[in-house]
């Protein structure tokens, strides 16, 4: 699966696919169950996977080079709990992208990119990306 498929909707835990799009709203599909179900523009905001970037000192990084890094050192360098304290957090993370700014990158956005990480490597979608890119 692309990550472009993928979205993030607010109140929702989780991740998505865009399973279709209405004039009020989205349909989304749960990527465990496959229901589909509606939700409105209203009360939730949809951030897709390959628009998401972190910011650096200098510029900034797409999400999905970020999954890379941690599917990578995922042996060397275990992924956190999300739970963890803000120090421990943000240790992993400058392992992972030392240059992360860490003024804008807040312990909240760390959590997240942890939880939507363990989300796709649960399910084996990370490693089909990177063999299609690969190719």
């Amino acid at each position: 699966m692309n990550l472009d498929e993928l979205i993030a909707v607010s109140g929702l835990p989780g991740l998505y696919r865009m399973a279709g799009n209405r004039p009020n709203g989205l349909i989304v599909e749960d990527l465990d169950t496959g229901k589909k179900k509606f939700v409105s523009m209203r009360k939730h905001q949809f951030s897709p996977l390959e628009t998401i970037a972190i910011f650096t000192t200098t510029d900034s990084v797409p999400l999905l080079d970020i999954f890379r890094k941690m599917d990578e050192r995922k042996s060397e360098v275990p992924p956190v709990d999300p739970k963890s304290n803000q120090e421990t957090l943000r240790q992993y993370f400058t392992q992972i992208l030392p240059e992360h700014d860490p003024h804008r990158v807040f312990p909240k956005d760390i959590k997240k990119i942890l939880k939507w990480f363990s989300f796709l490597d649960d399910r084996n979608m990370l490693q089909a990306k990177t063999s299609d890119e690969e190719e």
